[in-house]
């Protein structure tokens, strides 16, 4: 148990290279996945390009969206985006900063598994093979004795060796070598164009807009280790309060059946000093929280109202737990008067 608490608290003190890393297999899976799936092309003309469309564009969308719930941060951006405003504005840099930074992971993925189908070809034949230019590539005096309909169905049956029947008007490789190579330039341009996209946003666009991207990093981290401190905080505070509530129970329990007993006097006299000690500091990590209420209101005045972020003011606390931006209270001043009083003995 103890190795695996190190472990997590390893992961949540770097949980970017944790995050990077998580994305790199993700990358890795999906292009294991593509490897291991089963792609049968319908050969339909009123398929084919459905059926690859889906095969193109339903997977990645998936990845992606995975992508951002195993980020832990989705959360904590609804929860600043949804959150109201109170005395603490919302700064749309921070929040654009924080889902770009999701999205850059999660996309991934993604662009691993659209550059892998290109490059494959697969996809990209039985989309395309009703398109194939007959007059360039085959027998193109015969192409005008037949229908576009029929022409379109002798066509669509180019990704299927075992069916197709049309090597009299156009021989099946010429076809698939044609259509592979336009995949594969397609996937090297994708490839190309998504890694110049990538040096730009993570290297170039830093260098232009350099204040607004260290104003929107170090709020966004501040955002991030200001609700793993409050966690931690309502946890410590939950311990205390479950372990005062636990104690008094057991001490109530205690009288009741030593009540009548002589010798439950003693007893209880002789175990109350170090009760009273245990209760005493577990009293002082609840911070006068003492009641399920004062907790619910607590929690609201969080969620409603968090404090401003200014240190060091002067202004008084209202019931809310807010600094209050009106005018300040007057100030009660006490005044402590001594004499000096001389005792002739």
């Amino acid at each position: 148990m103890d190795k695996f608490r190190m472990i997590f608290q390893f992961l949540q003190s770097n949980q970017e290279s944790f995050m990077n890393g998580i994305c790199g297999i993700m990358a890795l899976a999906s292009a294991q996945m593509y490897s291991a799936f089963d792609f049968n092309c319908p050969c339909l003309p009123g398929y084919n390009a459905a059926y690859s469309a889906g095969i193109l564009l339903a997977p990645p969308l998936v990845l992606f969206l995975l992508g951002l719930v195993m980020n832990n941060n989705v959360s904590m951006l609804a929860e600043e985006w949804k959150r109201p405003p109170g005395r603490r504005a919302k700064d749309p840099a921070v929040l654009r900063y924080m889902f770009c930074s999701m999205a850059q992971r999660a996309l991934i993925a993604p662009v691993v598994w659209v550059a892998v189908t290109l490059l494959d070809g697969k996809c990209f034949l039985c989309a395309f093979c009703t398109a194939v230019p007959v007059a360039a590539l085959g027998n193109g005096s015969l192409a005008p004795g037949l229908t576009p309909q029929e022409l379109a169905r002798l066509l669509a049956r180019v990704p299927c060796p075992e069916i197709y029947d049309g090597d009299w008007l156009l021989a099946r490789e010429v076809a698939v070598r044609y259509l592979r190579c336009i995949s594969q330039a397609l996937g090297w341009s994708f490839v190309l164009l998504t890694t110049l996209l990538a040096f730009v946003v993570r290297s170039v666009r830093p260098c232009f807009t350099q204040v607004a991207f260290l104003k929107s990093k170090y709020w966004s981290h501040y955002i991030d280790i200001e609700r793993k401190l409050f966690d931690e905080t309502c946890t410590e505070h939950a311990k205390a309060f479950a372990k005062v509530c636990i104690q008094q129970f057991f001490e109530a329990m205690n009288q009741d059946l030593e009540l009548g007993h002589a010798h439950g006097v003693l007893a209880t006299a002789t175990a109350a000093p170090a009760a009273t000690d245990n209760a005493g500091e577990e009293r002082e990590k609840l911070h006068g929280i003492m009641d399920q209420g004062s907790v619910n209101r607590l929690l609201t005045s969080w969620h409603e109202c968090k404090p401003p972020l200014r240190l060091g003011q002067e202004e008084p606390l209202m019931g809310n737990g807010w600094a209050g931006g009106g005018p300040r209270p007057p100030r009660k001043e006490v005044a402590t008067y001594f004499s000096k009083v001389h005792c002739d003995i």
